[in-house]
């Protein structure tokens, strides 16, 4: 049987403090110098990932490494680097063939090419099929809120990054506008220089407060430790894709917008009658993110290659994987927003808020 590892890392000090108690009463600081000092560990068996076609299947195991999302994008990454190969190193041990890096492993230092060539499994980011999930689920939602994606205007929150670098590429060629929102305008204005000719009108915008209110599609994939988007971004109707981990969407919006719909991008339900993560993500039993299950995925196929590394990734890789997780039978989980299921009642609600609040609109201006 094939296996897998996959890396996952504590977003917060809140995450030591499910696992220690006495974490809550510390201060931050201290609670993550004192996690530096643990080594990475295994800390839960995947089973019963069966492939519909072939009927094959394999296990995995996660591995936690211990830095949170703040020392991963804070820290040097000469610092932080030797745990996230550390821990892939474990998975190995543990009888890991490819091993997937998650959450912010997947960002630190060059997204995942140094700890592929100083690790002997094979190692992958997950992040390909995370941008095949977030369009999928992007184009559905659009489709059911009534956006039109030829006329209109998608927003990238993070576009310079490897996910949104190839979520830009592929929007270009369906959307009228397509705004990249950035940090670092040169960066952002060679990502649109780099798409060519497309059919949308591509500007790069470095200002949320200008940028976001223009979405009818917002896809959220920046490596940002805290909420960028508020409800005061948000126009009626607009259909966000937080595929971000921490989320780049704040949970104020879930309170005060009722006009728009959000999106848990690339949530993924594997093949097989029993899946067991062996892992609680807040999920229900049998789902898991894309980037696990990409590196499940390539286990079932028996491709232990670096099939997702570095900032660049490959655009026709997009619907190669799609393909890949067609024929084994990995699907789209539906529509999840801040950890719960989407039911039909509350997409109407959604719709009829959005009406109502254009109809004001127009009877007020």
């Amino acid at each position: 049987m094939n296996r897998f590892g996959f890396v996952i890392h504590p977003i917060s000090v809140a995450d030591y403090a499910r696992k220690y108690p006495i974490a809550r009463f510390l201060p931050p600081g201290l609670v993550e110098r004192l996690g530096r000092l643990k080594s990475p560990m295994p800390v839960g068996e995947i089973r019963g990932i069966r492939s519909e076609a072939t009927g094959e299947e394999v296990s995995g195991l996660f591995v936690v490494c211990p830095l949170t999302t703040r020392q991963l994008t804070e820290d040097p990454a000469e610092r932080s680097l030797p745990r996230v190969i550390e821990a892939v190193r474990v998975a190995g041990e543990e009888g890991a063939q490819i091993v997937g890096l998650g959450a912010m492993t997947a960002v630190v230092g060059d997204a995942g090419v140094t700890i592929a060539g100083a690790s002997e499994p094979a190692v992958t980011t997950g992040n390909t099929y995370t941008v095949a999930t977030a369009l999928e689920g992007t184009r559905r939602a659009a489709e059911l809120m009534g956006t039109d994606l030829p006329t209109a205007t998608a927003v990238v929150l993070g576009a310079t990054g490897s996910i949104g670098r190839v979520c830009a590429q592929e929007l270009a060629d369906e959307v009228a506008r397509l705004i990249l929102v950035v940090r670092d305008r040169e960066r952002g204005e060679a990502l649109a220089a780099s798409l060519g000719e497309t059919r949308a009108q591509v500007s790069v915008e470095t200002d949320l407060d200008h940028a976001l209110p223009a979405a009818d599609l917002l896809l959220c994939v920046s490596a940002s430790a805290e909420a960028l988007v508020h409800p005061r971004h948000l126009k009626p109707g607009a259909v966000v894709c937080d595929v971000a981990r921490p989320r780049d969407v704040s949970v104020s919006v879930a309170r005060e917008r009722d006009d728009v719909l959000v999106l848990e991008g690339g949530v993924v339900r594997p093949p097989g009658e029993h899946v067991d993560l062996g892992f609680n993500f807040g999920f229900p039993p049998g789902l898991m993110y894309a980037c696990m299950a990409e590196t499940a995925l390539l286990a079932l196929d028996g491709r232990f290659e670096p099939f997702s590394l570095g900032r660049d990734l490959q655009r026709e890789r997009v619907a190669e994987i799609s393909a890949l997780a067609a024929h084994h039978g990995f699907r789209l989980a539906g529509f999840r927003s801040f950890e719960r299921a989407l039911t039909d009642d509350d997409l109407t609600h959604i719709r009829e808020h959005v009406a109502a609040r254009r109809a004001a609109a127009s009877q007020g201006g």
